[in-house]
């Protein structure tokens, strides 16, 4: 019997996950990652769903790891001028990176985890592809996985919409924590929603500035130019005008530049750079014709991807696009497979 190590969190998605691998013959071992320090109730959940199938259960203490890697390259992306994407980082790093590595340890033949995708071999390759749930595929988070680490993962929900994972949890009588999980895991403190700038007002010192026009007229004042993103209008309370929308942040005079209108040109653009990329198929040649979604829920949209010199490449849009963010994840799709992606760097 082929043994398999799943990431457990306590969830629906994890726990269903366990059930479905078991009834295709693994021997499931179940994982709980400890990243922060408000573990116990995820944990408490994920060793019931063990104990109720008969699973071997571990906790793992990664916490440290995620700090470094994740939280702390959140704040200090922020701190940079570029709007980070932790999810894509923990992915590569921690869920993957590490458990694979855990996989190993344990003498495990496969890594499962309860992300909403599939994979598809054909003669020559593993594509990883979205799910069958459009709406809660996770295909975006994962353009860093490997041919060799694809070989090594099974993701047993990826045919499955998640109206039919709940009803197999309900089915089977599974315990599981009913509150869907954050975005961004580490913005809770006690259960509670910690509010995207609060959490950076408590790791940077605030650095007030001016707001200006394009045109450069002052009409008020910032905090900081952290809180801001390209196209953002939220948290820009300029009284008796607006609403305004973030255009660009000029750091070196710590001017944050706004315009009225949300479809202004300067909110637009037509092409953008990347690096840290990665490519899943061996098989693409440049310059490819593709889409790309920008962000996570951004509907792909057609492109052009030429290469500049190692890691680097430029993309070329078809029609323009708004909000293009440095720091974000631009990732391509031929169809349903992800081919790869970058992070956008202008």
């Amino acid at each position: 019997m082929k043994k398999i190590l799943l990431a457990m969190s306590g969830g629906v998605d994890s726990s269903v996950a366990a059930l479905l691998l078991q009834k295709q013959g693994f021997s499931v071992l179940g994982a709980y990652m400890r990243l922060k320090s408000d573990y116990a109730e995820g944990e408490r959940a994920a060793r019931l769903v063990a104990e109720k199938l008969g699973i071997k259960f571990y906790p793992l203490n990664i916490s440290q790891k995620f700090k470094q890697d994740v939280m702390d390259y959140f704040v200090d992306s922020y701190k940079d001028g570029i709007t980070p994407n932790p999810c894509v980082r923990c992915n590569k790093l921690i869920k993957f990176g590490e458990l694979l590595r855990v996989k190993e340890d344990m003498g495990a033949d496969y890594l499962a985890t309860g992300h909403y995708v599939q994979i598809k071999k054909d003669n020559k390759e593993i594509n990883l592809c979205r799910a069958v749930d459009r709406n809660k595929d996770q295909s975006y988070f994962l353009y860093n996985l490997t041919q060799d680490q694809l070989k090594q993962i099974i993701f047993p929900l990826g045919g499955y919409t998640k109206y039919e994972i709940k009803k197999i949890a309900e089915k089977n009588n599974l315990p599981n924590i009913k509150t869907e999980s954050q975005d961004v895991c580490f913005l809770l403190d006690e259960g509670k929603i910690v509010e995207h700038n609060e959490y950076l007002k408590n790791h940077i010192k605030a650095n007030p500035g001016q707001i200006m026009t394009l045109d450069g007229k002052t009409i008020g004042k910032h905090q900081g130019l952290y809180f801001y993103t390209r196209g953002q209008r939220k948290g820009i309370e300029i009284g008796g005008t607006g609403p305004y929308y973030a255009a660009s942040m000029d750091y070196a005079k710590n001017i944050l530049y706004v315009v009225k209108d949300p479809d202004d040109p300067a909110l637009f653009g037509n092409e953008f750079f990347i690096n840290n990329t990665n490519w899943i198929l061996n098989r693409i040649k440049f310059p490819v014709h593709c889409e790309v979604a920008i962000r996570y829920r951004h509907k792909a949209v057609a492109c052009v991807v030429e290469p500049i010199d190692s890691g680097n490449y430029k993309v070329i849009l078809k029609k323009p696009e708004r909000a293009i963010t440095p720091g974000q994840s631009a990732v391509f799709y031929a169809g349903d497979t992800v081919l790869g992606g970058g992070e956008i760097c202008v």
